[in-house]
């Protein structure tokens, strides 16, 4: 029998995922290791090579860790789950003209469901994965995530989602640490390749970072469907033509092909009419939104008129702000202006490091006159 329980580590063959691993093994939980295959880039009709956590070195990789340590080992073929959730929703967010967030329903609804019910049939106590993050359980019972010690690795963003009967059952040992220890860690458990391992930001199904390509790929004819449409201005002005609304996200500035004398940037986009309206730096601030499919965290419920720091992307510092409760959905008012609201992604609130909850941002009412 272990000294704490069974456990179930998501591995992915990264420095992360095996640090937390070995960590859990050397403090006496019996460890299961598994590495969840999510895509495959055959699919995608993309010539690239597998990267990131879908490659067979990172499934032998975790495989090699698990088997030298003495824990078993498995790999779990989630493609067919992941690709119908997560890749066709973030397709349709960009044909809604929105900026989807896959890794958030990715953490949400495929890699932690998928983690409980193997765990169950493994009759583990526990999941545990390499997020830099913290959960504990509240005075009211709730449990809670909150901030990574280590706020330039912090990930506490991308987790929002998980509902509490997942977060009573995970454990996050990397949030007390910072990265430049799990570094050494790796190097001291007898792996400094790993240590020295870089980092991949890529979503893992979009490999080259290349969206529209891979949009492109998705939705056949989508080039000549919305190719043609008008750049606007915030009066209706129109200034030019786009190769199409979903290439384009809020705030983006760079890859326009359009000259106007002075930097424009995306301020708006209307699916309806295939229009990207554009403006100044300026006409990106933005005093509210509005937020829904809200996941309760540390509370059950919002009160109205509660502070938060609500951070409205991965790198974004948060910004103070009061929260409603409006029609089923979370309204933000902002202390002071904030830049580059886009809706499609992930709204987070927070009271100090803890996350109160978290939600979608919403398209608000349109800027144009």
């Amino acid at each position: 029998m272990s000294k704490h329980g069974k456990v179930l580590v998501a591995m992915s063959g990264g420095i992360d995922s095996t640090v937390t691993a070995l960590m859990l093994h050397e403090q006496g939980y019996e460890v299961v290791g598994i590495t969840m295959k999510t895509w495959d880039y055959a699919s995608a009709g993309s010539s690239k090579k597998e990267t990131g956590c879908c490659n067979l070195d990172s499934f032998n990789d975790a495989r090699a860790a698990a088997v030298h340590h003495g824990f078993p080992h498995f790999v779990l073929d989630i493609r067919d789950e992941f690709g119908d959730f997560v890749i066709n929703n973030f397709v349709d967010e960009y044909i809604a003209g929105r900026t989807p967030n896959p890794c958030v329903l990715c953490n949400t609804h495929i890699k932690w469901r998928a983690l409980m019910k193997r765990a169950d049939a493994m009759d583990c106590e526990f999941i545990a994965t390499g997020h830099y993050a913290q959960i504990r359980q509240h005075d009211n019972g709730r449990y809670v995530i909150s901030k990574g010690i280590d706020e330039t690795k912090d990930q506490s963003y991308v987790l929002w989602g998980i509902q509490q009967d997942v977060l009573s059952r995970t454990l996050l040992p990397l949030g007390t640490y910072r990265k430049t220890a799990i570094r050494q860690m790796a190097f001291d458990f007898g792996y400094p390749e790993l240590a020295k391992k870089a980092e991949s930001y890529e979503i893992c199904f979009v490999p080259d970072n290349d969206y529209r390509g891979f949009l492109k790929r998705k939705v056949d004819g989508l080039e000549e469907k919305v190719n043609g449409g008008n750049f606007v201005l915030a009066d209706g002005t129109i200034v030019g033509h786009h190769k199409g609304y979903p290439f384009y996200t809020v705030g983006q500035r760079k890859g326009l092909d359009i000259a106007l004398g002075r930097p424009v940037f995306v301020t708006e986009i209307i699916p309806e009419t295939n229009t990207v309206v554009l403006g100044n730096e300026d006409e990106l601030q933005k005093s509210e939104m509005f937020v829904s499919g809200i996941n309760m965290g540390k509370y059950e419920t919002i009160p109205d008129g509660m502070e938060s720091i609500t951070k409205i992307r991965y790198k974004d510092k948060g910004a103070l702000s009061n929260l409603y409760n409006e029609n089923g959905q979370v309204k933000v008012s902002f202390y002071e202006n904030v830049k580059g609201i886009a809706p499609g992604q992930s709204a987070v609130f927070y009271e100090g490091d803890d996350v109160i909850a978290g939600g979608i941002i919403q398209r608000g009412a349109s800027i144009l006159k």
